[in-house]
């Protein structure tokens, strides 16, 4: 079979790597790919992840089985609809579905109709109204622009003066364009955030193991927010046991509802989920993998991914088709020193192929492309180096050694990847 992956990050180089694995592919092709896809059976293409008509023409002169969507662009733009209309199956939903990554304020819609426990919110389009409401309360909220902004719309507030500052920057700056023109204001809430990804098939839904991501740019989820500076599966605090029930609380609510609207949603329904000491509640939905639970969820997986994806998008997926090894995984991402600010390109990059001698740790590119005959950083986010371990310590381990092996002059990482999990299972063990 043939199939077509959009997009140039980190998680389209592991659904590459997972999807090249498989006996049934013959051929790849990745649009617009990156400088690490050069992989057996793989070929970049120069078509952009948000040409909808470009994506479409190259699926059909290349005669693709399946398109996989990997980045939210693609989706919200309405490739999937685009691909039915010329007969040709997509892995990812379809544009009224992908409002839910696109539009935070239609996401909260499907959340409250659903019964879906989220955060108490109000949305404004005129930045004195939503201004105003914030005066009215005390202590932490959270100022989110309503459309995309590559992960970085969120803008956490802990006090209403900050707020106030981050209407400004969003809506009156317009520092995220028009994807600031709503805001969704909303209540901050206190906990420890976990990502729940399942696998959606119209009607069904199977959960993946759960992982965690690291937003903040710095250690102890210090700094600016990010695409994500690193990933962890499984986490802790969303033990395999309990993911049956957390996809009853808030993922199978929300495909009856689009179901029920004429739109069964096919792919991967993301939750994000911040555990309160009231119990679970969403902070967001994505349409796709998030990026970089991705690299770590699909170096655990066990089963052929694409044999997963076809009986998805014919409505037949089953929980057998799904195995994961019981081993831990670490994706630790390697950035321009800058990120997520302005920040330099062209650096040369060394030690990747002595990173992989490393056993079960693969480098996958996010940012990088050939120059010269040579890999250089492209990109904010350059490289996430992921390793299985037989626990979460052991794959930490592995991880660092492999970017100990890396040569990238102005670069840097977080050091801390993994250690809330850790942590948590010290705490389990001692029963602190």
């Amino acid at each position: 079979m043939r199939v077509l992956v959009i997009g140039s990050g980190g998680r389209e180089h592991a659904l590459v790597w997972k999807l090249s694995q498989s006996p049934l592919v013959t051929e790849i092709f990745v649009a617009p790919g990156n400088g690490g896809m050069n992989m057996d059976k793989v070929s970049c293409v120069p078509v952009q992840a948000d040409d909808i008509i470009g994506l479409v023409k190259l699926a059909r002169e290349k005669k693709v089985d399946l398109v996989v969507p990997g980045p939210e662009a693609a989706l919200t733009l309405g490739i999937a609809d685009a691909l039915e209309t010329a007969g040709i199956a997509c892995f990812g939903p379809d544009r009224y579905c992908a409002q839910l990554e696109g539009s935070k304020a239609f996401a909260k819609e499907v959340m409250n109709k659903s019964g879906v426990p989220t955060a108490a919110c109000a949305v404004f389009d005129n930045a004195d109204e939503a201004k105003n409401f914030i005066r009215k309360h005390k202590g932490g909220l959270v100022v989110k622009a309503d459309g995309l902004a590559a992960g970085k719309g969120v803008i956490v507030c802990h006090t209403p003066e900050e707020a106030i500052d981050a209407i400004d920057v969003i809506m009156t700056q317009k520092t995220f364009g028009n994807s600031g023109s709503t805001v969704v204001v909303e209540e901050l809430l206190q906990g420890e955030e976990v990502s729940l990804l399942c696998l959606c098939d119209g009607e069904h839904a199977v959960p993946l193991p759960s992982a965690q991501d690291h937003k903040a740019a710095y250690d102890n989820d210090e700094g600016p927010n990010t695409g994500g500076m690193g990933a962890y599966s499984p986490a802790p605090i969303l033990p395999d046991e309990e993911l049956e029930k957390m996809t009853d609380l808030v993922i199978r609510p929300v495909l009856k509802h689009l179901a029920a609207k004429g739109h069964p949603f096919v792919g991967v329904l993301y939750a994000g989920l911040m555990m309160t000491a009231d119990g679970p509640r969403v902070l967001e939905y994505n349409v796709r993998f998030g990026d970089p639970e991705c690299q770590p969820l699909l170096s655990r997986l066990d089963s052929d991914l694409l044999s997963i994806m076809l009986a998805a998008v014919k409505g037949e997926l089953s929980p057998e088709l799904v195995r994961f090894t019981p081993k831990s995984a670490v994706g630790v991402v390697i950035t321009a020193e800058g990120y997520p600010g302005s920040y330099e390109k062209g650096m040369p990059i060394d030690g990747i192929e002595d990173a992989e001698k490393l056993p079960e740790v693969v480098v996958f590119h996010s940012g990088t492309k050939i120059a010269d005959g040579r890999l250089v950083a492209s990109g904010g986010r350059i490289l996430c180096v992921t390793a299985l371990g037989d626990d979460l310590a052991s794959a930490r381990d592995k991880a660092y050694e492999g970017v100990s092996r890396i040569n990238l002059p102005g670069s840097r990482f977080r050091k801390d990847i993994g250690m809330k999990g850790i942590v948590r299972l010290e705490q389990l063990k001692t029963g602190k």
